[in-house]
């Protein structure tokens, strides 16, 4: 994930059982071409367009910190202060679906679900620990 201004949109990720089959899946249907990054005792599959070699997605297992995540194309949109969003969030008539977890050194997030029910994630960069 690369840094982005607050509010943009900065990733997206598809968290399932099969993650290699569903990598290959999208690279045959839209030309992404799949780059393994090791999590430990699996891969998951950073996703990056054939022209640009850009990484614009991931394809994760559904399985250590990603246990609790649905089987849905998730955005992570950058917010200034994550325990802050947060707090609207619950303000403001949304859920907070997972505890906040480790997405980097510098960076944390959690997912939400608005008062309409979709679910995205929101982080922050701010090199703190939670």
């Amino acid at each position: 994930m690369n840094k982005s201004e607050t509010g943009s949109v900065a990733w997206f990720d598809l968290t399932v059982p099969k993650a290699k089959q569903v990598s290959e899946f999208y690279s045959a249907v839209v030309g992404w071409k799949s780059q393994a990054v090791s999590m430990g005792e699996y891969d998951d599959y950073a996703m990056h367009t054939p022209d640009s070699n850009s990484g614009v997605a991931g394809v994760c297992h559904a399985t250590g910190v990603n246990h609790d995540l649905p089987a849905q194309w998730m955005m992570y949109i950058k917010v200034d202060d994550l325990d802050a969003s947060i707090a609207q969030v619950v303000k403001l008539g949304g859920r907070v679906l997972t505890p906040v977890k480790k997405l980097s050194d510098a960076s944390h997030y959690a997912v939400i679900q608005d008062p309409a029910g979709a679910v995205c994630a929101v982080f922050d960069e701010t090199g703190q620990d939670k």
